[in-house]
């Protein structure tokens, strides 16, 4: 069966295809076909003004278009289109919705923060891993960190905070949302096993790959901070020539790594792994059992 998910998200939309097969068990293995990034760059209007301008409405629009298309290209025989934090902070963006759902028939749900933590989650990453731990999945995007907690083999708590990579870079956090996420954290994994996080996002896979590690095998915090350090000292030119980064990557990866390494201090993990996931391979997943339910 081949599916594809749309995830508009604050920086950048992706459309993920992908094959799912059943193996002797009957559980299902995902296959990606392709992953088509486009830096639309939302959060830059909407943290700011609250509004989606026409030019980057064009943008959404023409990308649908091309997703359109290409699912069209590839035989897709269902899809699923999601939004986050600047749809959902834009006060243009059900009409936008519906000038796509019009023009190229797929339909937009935007969702919440909440329910962005849980789909990440369905990528079930911390149920291959031992019980001798807990596991903080962080999942960092341009305009919010959700944050899902995994211990004993139970979701302990999912939660939502409007600090972004987006919203960072035009100074739009103060001290009282750092200090929210804080102590919502400390409180919430008192007398739990050690932590070990997850990350998820393009910022974490891309600083993955240039620390240049083998498959399945951590980050660890230090690493993450000589990164910070690293990356802060250089200009934006810099960090795109010296490290081989796009234009819309350079600028976001230091917040990114500033929202990383504050929440694995304050759970005080050492160390976290980066499968490779986000919300697009988590929505595949979500339609998956959607489809299967029926």
């Amino acid at each position: 069966m081949r599916l594809a998910a749309i995830d508009i998200g604050s920086n950048a939309a992706r459309l993920l295809i992908s094959d799912v097969t059943e193996n002797g068990g009957g559980k299902p293995v995902f296959n990606k076909i392709d992953l088509i990034r486009v830096p639309l760059r939302l959060g830059m209007d909407v943290f700011e003004n609250g509004v989606i301008s026409p030019h980057r409405r064009a943008m959404i629009l023409n990308t649908m278009k091309a997703y359109h298309f290409l699912c069209e290209v590839y035989e897709v025989k269902h899809l699923m289109a999601c939004a986050t934090s600047a749809m959902r902070d834009a006060i243009n963006s059900n009409e936008i919705i519906e000038q796509v759902r019009k023009e190229t028939g797929i339909s937009i749900e935007i969702i919440s923060g909440d329910l962005e933590a849980s789909v990440i989650y369905e990528n079930h990453v911390a149920e291959n891993m031992d019980n001798d731990h807990s596991y903080l999945y962080i999942d960092v995007g341009g305009g919010s960190t959700e944050l899902t907690f995994f211990a004993e083999g139970d979701l302990v708590f999912k939660q939502s905070f409007n600090i972004g990579t987006i919203r960072l870079l035009k100074n739009l956090v103060d001290e009282s949302k750092w200090n929210e996420m804080k102590d919502f954290l400390k409180n919430k994994i008192k007398g739990f096993k050690k932590i070990t996080a997850i990350g998820s996002g393009g910022n974490i896979n891309k600083i993955f790959s240039l620390s240049k590690r083998k498959d399945g095998k951590p980050l660890t915090l230090d690493l993450l901070k000589d990164y910070y350090k690293e990356l802060s000292n250089v200009t934006l030119q810099e960090r795109i020539n010296l490290y081989k980064l796009k234009e819309d990557r350079a600028d976001v990866i230091v917040p990114a790594l500033q929202i990383y390494t504050n929440v694995m201090r304050w759970a005080d993990a050492d160390e976290i792994y980066v499968p490779k996931i986000g919300l697009a391979d988590g929505l595949v997943q979500h339609l998956y059992s959607q489809l299967k339910k029926k």
